[in-house]
């Protein structure tokens, strides 16, 4: 990881788009706050850690669209993304970039700069936004929830980390009125950069095969070990 921080800016906000993409699990996080008299944030993520806490497998399709605002870039990327519990993850991005997780370790691997970061899942950029998809985390536990704004699909619920993380400062879940599911996650840092993922298509409790969570790149990939 050291090496890359002396890389150029822009790479380097390539590569946390990167990394926050493999944890990260929805409307622009400029949408203003509204008053209603529906079910209180509280309510709304006890029904969505409920489905997910009976969920083993979740499959979907992502677009991700990562903004860079002070470079005013937009970077935008497609793919599928795999969850099982405990702990497991893999996304396939359509450029060939890989993330991988076998629960105690995470393999990002960048297919154009021929390189994979290679950590322990305890000490990455672990965003708790996501925990709950791989069996682990409670959304009341570590964030501080309140109502962003009531739509016509569902809510937009903010969650404010307790625990303050370099990776991200709020995050906004957008939930399915019907189905609790999370359709959207924004996720924002300090400088207001916000990397958002739309996921569609979802399954759950489909069978997943154990070789998804493991990954070994081509020959003559440099492997970095932060």
């Amino acid at each position: 990881m050291k090496t890359m921080m002396k890389s150029h800016p822009t790479r380097r906000h390539a590569l946390a788009a990167l990394l926050l993409g493999a944890f990260a699990l929805v409307a622009p996080a400029s949408t203003a706050q509204t008053k209603d008299e529906g079910p209180s944030a509280i309510e709304i993520i006890d029904k969505v850690q409920g489905f997910y806490d009976k969920t083993k497998t979740y499959k979907a399709d992502f677009r991700q669209k990562y903004k860079i605002r002070a470079y005013n870039k937009v970077k935008r990327s497609e793919g599928n993304v795999i969850f099982r519990k405990p702990g497991k993850m893999s996304w396939r991005y359509g450029n060939g970039n890989r993330v991988v997780s076998n629960g105690k370790t995470l393999k990002v691997y960048e297919r154009d700069n021929k390189q994979m970061v290679v950590q322990s899942v305890d000490k990455s950029q672990y965003p708790a936004a996501l925990a709950f998809l791989t069996g682990g985390g409670k959304l009341k536990k570590e964030f501080k929830l309140r109502k962003f704004k009531t739509v016509k699909a569902g809510w937009i619920i903010e969650a404010k980390p307790k625990k303050a993380t370099p990776a991200y400062t709020r995050v906004l879940l957008y939930i399915d009125r019907r189905t609790y599911h999370v359709r959207r996650v924004a996720l924002v840092d300090a400088q207001r950069n916000i990397n958002r993922f739309d996921f569609n298509k979802a399954k759950v409790n489909v069978k997943v095969r154990k070789s998804e969570f493991t990954f070994e790149p081509p020959k003559g990939t440099k492997v970095v070990r932060p």
